[in-house]
């Protein structure tokens, strides 16, 4: 189920569920919680997700769709860039900078994959969507003449997923100079521009 296919209610519950995670980790998720924090009567992320495993199914789901989602729409910002096109890089910036000070989507897919190291169904629902992800990134390198385009593609993904994890970890003034020059650093085979 996509984002936009989601009733008002239950995408309240997932948003809030997502908060819960955020302010208390994955343990401090259960039906009582995400009902505290959506504010909604006792019983009503149960009534839509029975058990806490549902609970967190639908979430981790909720969660790579959204990053999906922002990630097609920069995608398709930037399928017509060439290699050289500092907008590249520029794109993908704002879409992190707006990520950071948004950080919820960031700090619960964090927790995701954490819990995801040890928990094959989560990997499995994370993997899905990184997967389509990596597949349009290496078609678009591909496009562009890179050789090893699914390696890269990899490659890169791996890449932003520690610049993001990294900033995250920074004082907050300095999180745009730090990923301006990260990213430009990592997508070296995509752009030519130079690290601040």
């Amino acid at each position: 189920m996509t984002i936009t296919q989601l009733s008002p209610r239950r995408r309240a519950i997932l948003d809030a569920a997502t908060a819960v995670v955020v302010e208390q980790g994955l343990r401090g998720l259960t039906h009582r919680a995400v009902d505290r924090a959506a504010g909604l009567p006792q019983g009503s992320t149960s009534a839509y997700l029975r058990t806490r495993r549902a609970l967190q199914l639908a979430l981790t789901e909720h969660v790579a769709g959204q990053v999906g989602q922002d990630v097609d729409e920069l995608l398709e910002q930037i399928a017509d860039c060439t290699p050289e096109d500092p907008r590249t890089v520029e794109l993908v910036l704002a879409m992190f900078a707006r990520w950071l000070d948004e950080r919820a989507l960031v700090l619960a897919k964090v927790e995701l994959t954490m819990e995801a190291a040890r928990d094959p169904e989560l990997a499995t629902l994370l993997g899905r969507e990184r997967t389509r992800i990596v597949g349009v990134v290496a078609e678009i390198l591909a496009g562009h003449g890179q050789d090893q385009a699914h390696d890269r593609a990899e490659a890169m993904m791996a890449s932003f997923d520690g610049i993001l994890l990294s900033a995250l970890l920074r004082p907050v003034d300095e999180r745009r100079v730090y990923l301006a020059r990260s990213l430009a650093l990592a997508m070296h085979p995509l752009s030519t521009a130079q690290p601040a």
